[in-house]
């Protein structure tokens, strides 16, 4: 242990830490918390009052800080500031981000000398605008070195090297975050502990391929668009977010954001001339589509003009090129009027002049409502509504909205989906992203085939989200939860919607029900019941829940003399993130985003990767309950790259996730590392379910075969293993046998089906796999263990008895249609117990028999969240849901404040039957 403990010193060096920026903070950081010494941070000075974040970390910390305005004078080192440096007693300078010159008896200095991160894979793309660069020349790869400083630019010997693809629409911004400045961090901690450690390499630079640009400026950012769309389409995101790609339209220059490459035919649109164009631009619905000289066409989503403002693309003509509208002769006459209006509300007020703000001159509420209530009445026929007045405050802004919902400028756009058809059938539903209020294709174009399990055909193509698509959908919902109307919405108002929502799924409740049969095999009358008519009652619920989320006033020591009070608020916490599994799409979906909608947060929901259809059209009822854009995002597509960045965006407050235990760990390790942010995990289970002898036997033959075999046994709170008393085991299982041999399976569409397919394919080949270790290790099965002999992915109702409790099968959850049981001996009440408690999992769990004292003691020594007595599989709405130990932690369902903000108390659902 000594030794250990000398050696992690031993490992370990001064650093001076020479750069700025939040990358710079965050390597300074990470390092202190590897066990290096940093001896001092030399940053730039502060700007405005301001400190750099650099400095800010080190200052906080305690650690040295030096804000030097510059390093040499004419070339020559200052005296005093190499001194200074000097000083500290480095053996190694770090630098991650330096603006500055350093001279080079200070990089050469320490023992160790200096090393720099560098955004490009050298020696391709020296300079300062590396980034740029690798998107403007259409890199397939992008990267970074850590090298060592030399007296060259960007020339020295490479330490360590990493790189990452290039996606199609990848901007500097989206690049930046997802991997340069994650992974930058990592290397440069890395490249530290390895100089440590006198293992470093040293490869000098080739000059092979070697390439140097300038500093990207607006200046020189102006497009070039007599050349192939894919160039400007480099070029223009190339430049973004900094500095800007822009053009001339109409003589005044514009700056083009969100370019991406348009894939089949341009929609309809009209026509806009730009300087330099081969042919004229067209402003559509999806933004604006620029041609380049090979006829090939990208589309741009976003228009900045000189003076700030930006506008979508799509808006050009209805906004304008300007922030205001001319009024006709008519509209001046009403805008006098409604300045009188004004003076009748504002009577503290001498004059309403155009810059003259509504509630800075104290308007309350109240003034709102007549205000609205006598412009209307004033104007007939104009639509306005009280969150009006909160978006436009200043008269000016008020009259330029005015006129504008007088003119029909202002409706919102109505909801383009791209619908595709299921064989014959009617129904129609999205298959796209669905981010910001409208249904889009992913960002890199691609898609995937969602399978309908009870043929295995292909139902029709979903987008296959990617990263960049995470984070337009995360920023959409912050922007929705920071300025939008939701955030300022009234809570009952809020529920209002959510009432309008669930009546909108009940009045679509059957087409719902269908595209979930399709989808996930369940059985019909199933989905229709259970996966659709709970997701309506949860909605329902927590939209009653809107406007009764309070806080607490509490006594306080200091409330005398001076009167001190101190209360609670609850407030929503901001954009959540919810990952949802297979078993029950819809379900699963009101369950986790009903209570955090109720609370008033935004979201970004991504459906299991093999069931997105029912979430997708759940986006298209929501825009038509009125559910503010931004609110809700969908994002189909797989776990391993939505989830993950879900999990580590810095801008997510919460992620609630259903799903398998390791995953769960997975995701609370990066949501820990992230942000800190909150998580709730509904993760495994295997459900013990006792039988004893003095059961309803009836009841426990039902029960006992509907907590294994509803919805094809893909329930997380499954009965995994039966424990069935002795004396009546053989007669439960042959009674269980006959009533298997009943079940019709079959297709899940027929009303008169008992047992559908299993989800997909690879969950099929899982279960069939589970049987055949079941049988390896010597239980007995009595029936089932095989697919069955039909297309399509449906499995036989299994049986498997004689089971002992060091077998796979007693241990590991199936997650589908078998019956695990073991028997035990007759009266042995803590036996069973210690058998079904040894477990690592405690989500539910259940017990039958009639004597009510047998029934209540083994409910309160079963460890688990939910205890069902004489029944199984009865949830609701109002009762809080969750499970003790690896079966995860937080609760679904039940009061919103259980639900959303959870205390140091486990709750155990008890429910009787």
């Amino acid at each position: 242990m000594f030794v250990l403990f000398q050696v992690y010193y031993q490992n370990k060096l001064k650093l001076a830490i020479i750069g700025q920026s939040v990358f710079g903070q965050e390597v300074y950081s990470s390092l202190k918390k590897q066990g290096h010494k940093v001896v001092g941070v030399f940053t730039v000075p502060d700007k405005d009052g301001k400190a750099d974040p650099l400095a800010v970390a080190a200052e906080k910390d305690g650690t040295p800080v030096f804000k030097f305005p510059r390093w040499r004078v004419k070339g020559n080192p200052i005296p005093e500031v190499v001194d200074t440096y000097k000083a500290v007693g480095a053996d190694l300078n770090v630098m991650p981000f330096c603006s500055q010159f350093i001279p080079m008896n200070i990089i050469d200095h320490p023992k160790h000398g200096s090393i720099i991160y560098h955004p490009s894979i050298l020696p391709l793309h020296r300079g300062a605008s590396a980034i740029n660069w690798t998107l403007i020349q259409g890199d397939r790869k992008a990267g970074f070195t850590v090298f060592w400083a030399d007296d060259g630019l960007d020339t020295g010997p490479i330490l360590l090297q990493r790189e990452c693809a290039v996606e199609p629409n990848d901007t500097v911004d989206t690049l930046y975050n997802r991997f340069l400045f994650p992974e930058g961090i990592k290397a440069m901690v890395e490249s530290v502990q390895l100089i440590a450690d006198g293992k470093a390499p040293k490869v000098p630079q080739t000059e092979e391929g070697a390439s140097y640009e300038g500093i990207q400026k607006k200046s020189n950012a102006k497009v070039n668009l007599s050349q192939p769309a894919e160039a400007i389409h480099n070029w223009i995101r190339g430049h973004d977010k900094v500095p800007g790609a822009w053009t001339l339209i109409n003589g005044l220059p514009v700056t083009l954001y969100g370019s991406s490459m348009l894939g089949g035919s341009a929609p309809a649109g009209q026509a806009l001339e730009i300087e330099g164009a081969p042919q004229p631009a067209l402003v559509t619905k999806s933004g604006l589509v620029l041609y380049g000289s090979d006829g090939k066409a990208l589309v741009v989503k976003n228009l900045q003009f000189d003076d700030g403002k930006m506008i979508p693309a799509s808006k050009y003509f209805s906004s304008g090129d300007t922030s205001s509208v001319e009024l006709t002769d008519e509209e001046k006459k009403m805008a006098e009027e409604i300045r009188n209006i004004w003076m009748g509300i504002l009577s503290n007020v001498p004059a309403v002049e155009d810059t003259t703000d509504f509630f800075k001159c104290g308007a309350a509420s109240m003034d709102v409502v007549r205000l609205v209530e006598e412009v209307k009445q004033k104007c007939a026929g104009v639509q306005l509504q009280n969150e009006d007045v909160y978006m436009a405050t200043t008269f000016q802004d008020f009259i330029q909205m005015f006129v504008r919902k007088l003119r029909g400028e202002d409706q919102e756009e109505e909801l383009v989906v791209d619908y595709v058809k299921v064989n014959s059938m009617t129904l129609k539903m999205p298959h796209q992203c669905f981010i910001n209020g409208k249904f889009e294709d992913a960002e890199n174009g691609k898609s995937y085939n969602t399978i309908n399990p009870t043929d295995g055909s292909v139902i029709c193509k979903v987008s296959y989200a990617s990263v960049g698509d995470v984070d337009r959908a995360v920023a959409a919902a912050k922007e929705a939860f920071d300025n939008g109307p939701w955030g300022r919405m009234n809570p009952r108002d809020r529920g209002s919607l959510l009432y309008k929502l669930a009546d909108l799924m009940e009045e679509h409740q059957e087409e719902l029900a269908t595209i979930e049969s399709i989808d996930s095999g369940a059985v019909y009358t199933l989905a229709l019941k259970t996966h659709v008519g709970m997701s309506i009652q949860t909605f329902r619920y927590f939209a009653g829940w809107c406007d009764k989320i309070q806080g607490k006033t509490i006594p306080i020591n200091q409330a005398r003399p001076n009167r001190n009070l101190t209360f609670t608020k609850r407030e929503p916490l901001g954009v959540c993130a919810i990952v949802i599994p297979w078993n029950y799409p819809l379900m699963m979906l009101a369950w986790k985003s009903a209570a955090c909608l109720a609370a008033g947060n935004t979201l970004v929901l991504k459906p299991a990767q093999v069931t997105p259809l029912t979430a997708l059209k759940f986006a298209e009822i929501s825009v038509k309950a009125g559910i503010p854009k931004g609110v809700i995002n969908i994002l189909p597509g797989s776990g391993g790259m939505v989830g993950q960045r879900l999990s580590d965006h810095p801008d997510i407050r919460k992620l609630g996730f259903t799903g398998s235990t390791p995953i769960g760990k997975q995701i609370m390790k990066s949501c820990a590392l992230s942000n800190l942010k909150k998580v709730s995990l509904e993760l495994g289970g295997k459900s013990p379910l006792i039988i004893f002898s003095d059961c309803d036997m009836d009841k426990a033959v039902r029960m006992g075969m509907s907590s294994v075999f509803f919805n094809k046994g893909e329930n997380c709170i499954a009965a995994g293993r039966l424990f069935v008393e002795e004396s009546i085991h053989d007669e439960y299982i042959n009674r269980v046998v006959e009533e298997i041999k009943k079940m019709k399976i079959g297709d899940p569409l027929d009303r008169s089906t008992d047992h559908g397919p299993q989800n997909h394919k690879a969950h099929l080949d899982k279960l069939l796999e589970y049987c055949e270790v079941g049988l390896k290790e010597g239980a007995t099965l009595v029936y089932g263990g095989r697919q069955v002999d039909r297309p399509g992915f449906f499995m036989e109702p299994t049986v498997f008895t004689n089971v002992e409790d060091h077998m796979f099968i007693a241990k590991e959850e199936s997650f589908g249609p078998v019956m695990v049981v073991s028997k035990f001996p007759d009266g042995d009440v803590d036996g069973v117990l210690r058998r079904a408690n040894d477990t690592e999992y405690g989500l539910a769990s259940g017990v039958f028999t009639r004597d009510i004292n047998k029934a209540m003691h083994v409910s309160e020594r079963l460890e688990a969240g939910t205890v069902f007595i004489n029944t199984y599989n009865k949830t609701d709405v109002a009762s809080p849901f969750g499970g003790f130990k690896q079966s995860g932690f937080g609760k679904d369902l039940g009061e919103l404040h259980q639900t959303k903000a959870q205390g140091k108390t486990c709750v155990k659902v008890i429910c009787s039957g």
